[in-house]
């Protein structure tokens, strides 16, 4: 898996914008003016951090080695991913999931106008 593939996976949601208010090679993934996806596009491996429920980021820990808290994030509910070596679906699922959960964090007024976006 590599970044291009990421990108297009991501670019396919409603409203998701690119930034780089970090630096110059921090990507960061933003629906609703949030974050839901951080991506060092220097670093190697291939690394993503992505937002999850504490529940599931604890049992992802236990059982991936390429999952851990993210580096300068609340490590509670953020991951760094190392994608070397798990599934792409994997990882799309929790792209997924950080993209729902900063969704449903969004005020009723921004989801209604991310309802409306065509892709």
């Amino acid at each position: 898996m590599d970044v291009t593939e990421i990108l297009e996976y991501c670019q396919m949601k409603k409203g998701v914008e690119e930034t780089f208010p970090f630096n110059p090679e921090t990507l960061v993934l933003k629906v609703g003016e949030k974050m839901f996806a951080l991506i060092p596009l220097e670093k190697q491996p291939l690394t993503i951090s992505l937002k999850a429920d504490p529940e599931w980021s604890a049992a992802l820990r236990e059982q991936y080695s390429q999952i851990t808290g993210a580096y300068h994030m609340n490590k509670t509910h953020w991951n760094s991913v190392v994608c070397e070596g798990l599934k792409k679906e994997l990882i799309f699922e929790m792209i997924d999931h950080s993209y729902d959960l900063i969704v449903n964090s969004l005020t009723k007024k921004k989801r209604e106008l991310l309802e409306n976006l065509k892709y």
